[in-house]
């Protein structure tokens, strides 16, 4: 390697490192500051018990509710699912289409970043052995209530309920934004909008039903965050998009 070439790869590698940081450091504090809150103090039980526990009845509210249980759970899960499956038939069909071919790295960019990202929180369930809320004594379950990362006694039964993989599967849309960022500004921050949006709704619905904590929804939106802006950052070395240097962005500003 020429020394030019090691000076270009050394400024590509720290512009990279500079745009990962910009678009990290926002949820690196988040999970800091939400883990600690959740862990010290009763974060989530007070919002629980404010927002979606009825202590009279000793019933979450949203658990025999049709549009928390079958539309947006059942529903939202399919929903996502069949969206990923069409743009992975769409990436396929690209090496068969000349015309499409121009949304290959796009089309591939957003069906991985999906499906890692909802696969890792998916993953990272299993191994963390977290209660869900409407298993936990306070809220008329039968388990005692185990901080993240407190230590959980070995008599009680493997759990499986941290981070939400549910709303995983709304936040992961936040990879909308990537795939719109070099085309334009104002399209990503819609998509960004897009996977907000999609993983609060998901969220709020499961913690109606007592299936996750406020502070689970939060690590599950950092953590696909983090995966869709990591596999563009690194991966795909911040470009998707095969056009003309000279070509403007649309809808830029």
């Amino acid at each position: 390697m020429d020394a030019t070439t090691a000076r270009r790869t050394g400024l590509e590698l720290s512009t990279s490192w500079q745009f990962w940081w910009a678009h990290a450091w926002i949820p690196l504090v988040v999970l800091i500051v939400v883990g600690l809150a959740a862990n010290l103090s009763a974060l989530d039980e007070s919002i629980a018990r404010a927002l979606f526990f009825d202590g009279g009845s000793l019933q979450w509210i949203g658990a025999h509710n049709w549009w928390t249980t079958t539309f947006l759970h059942d529903g939202g899960r399919w929903l996502i699912r069949i969206l990923v499956f069409l743009v992975f038939l769409f990436w396929a069909a690209t090496f068969g289409r000349r015309d499409w071919r121009e949304w290959r790295w796009q089309s591939g960019y957003f069906t991985v970043a999906m499906v890692l990202a909802i696969g890792l929180v998916g993953l990272l369930k299993t191994l963390t052995n977290v209660d869900c809320p409407w298993d936990l004594q306070e809220f008329g379950g039968r388990f005692p209530y185990v901080h993240v990362f407190a230590n959980r006694p070995d008599a009680l039964p493997h759990a499986q309920c941290f981070p939400a993989a549910h709303s995983s599967s709304g936040y992961a849309l936040m990879a909308l934004y990537f795939v719109a960022y070099e085309y334009s500004k104002r399209l990503a921050r819609l998509g960004l909008a897009v996977g907000l949006f999609m993983g609060l709704l998901f969220g709020i619905a499961q913690q109606s039903r007592g299936a996750h904590f406020f502070s689970h929804d939060v690590w599950s939106a950092c953590i696909t965050w983090l995966v869709s802006l990591s596999l563009y950052t690194v991966a795909f070395k911040r470009r998707i998009w095969r056009r003309p240097v000279d070509t403007p962005q649309l809808g830029s500003d």
